[in-house]
């Protein structure tokens, strides 16, 4: 397997997203492959692997070299701050981080507390506003925390705003755009140049026409 490209996927849009990616760039990947349950999907034509993940643990496999290469959102990346190398802005999955809360609220000015699955991310940005915040680390339905009275704000994904809106949330202020970026393993980037370079270069082509 070792002439393999391995390639970490995130589940979901993003995943959707890349595969169309992927075959606009030339790889036939076989029709089976987008409604596959497995985790782990061979394709011995195109000598390349993949394994599907959870979007936040892609960065993980490739840092620790069992994957060579993974498809991430920026939002990840920058939460997770790991050792890889950031090769491409693929341009798909695009969304931002933003800061929300309920209308017509203020932060608390004694303890004000922010929920997020993004800790990371949501401190660095409110110390560079110069405030210092209690941040909640929650792992889904984010929304929940304002209404609740467990947060003042929450930092979260928005792609349409629709969930947002839905339970009675307005945006502050936006963090920053996030795109899917193709990102490589230091290592297997020396060992496996080759393959992918062809693989950035490939998919650059499609996204710059697209982008075009």
């Amino acid at each position: 397997m070792n002439d393999f490209l391995t390639i970490a996927m995130p589940k979901g849009r993003i995943f959707e997203e890349a595969v169309e990616l992927l075959r606009k760039a030339g790889y036939k990947l076989p029709p089976e492959f987008d409604d596959s349950r497995k985790l782990i999907l061979d394709v011995p034509e195109e000598s390349l692997r993949f394994i599907l993940a959870k979007p936040m643990d892609v960065a993980t496999y490739v840092e620790h070299g069992v994957a060579d290469v993974g498809i991430a959102g920026k939002d990840v990346l920058l939460e997770e701050e790991r050792d890889v190398y950031e090769l491409l802005d693929l341009k798909i999955s695009a969304c931002y981080l933003a800061v929300a809360g309920l209308p017509n609220t203020k932060m608390n000015d004694v303890a004000p507390r922010v929920a997020t699955k993004y800790p990371n991310v949501a401190e660095a940005y409110f110390r560079e506003q110069g405030e210092q915040v209690e941040i909640i680390k929650l792992n889904g339905s984010i929304e929940l925390a304002p209404i609740i009275g467990l947060s003042d704000r929450i930092v979260d994904i928005v792609s349409t705003g629709r969930t947002m809106k839905e339970n009675g949330l307005v945006e502050y202020e936006r963090i920053v755009d996030v795109t899917s970026r193709l990102i490589v393993n230091p290592v297997s980037y020396r060992i496996k140049d080759g393959q992918i370079d062809e693989l950035v270069r490939r998919l650059h082509n499609v996204v710059a026409v697209e982008e075009f």
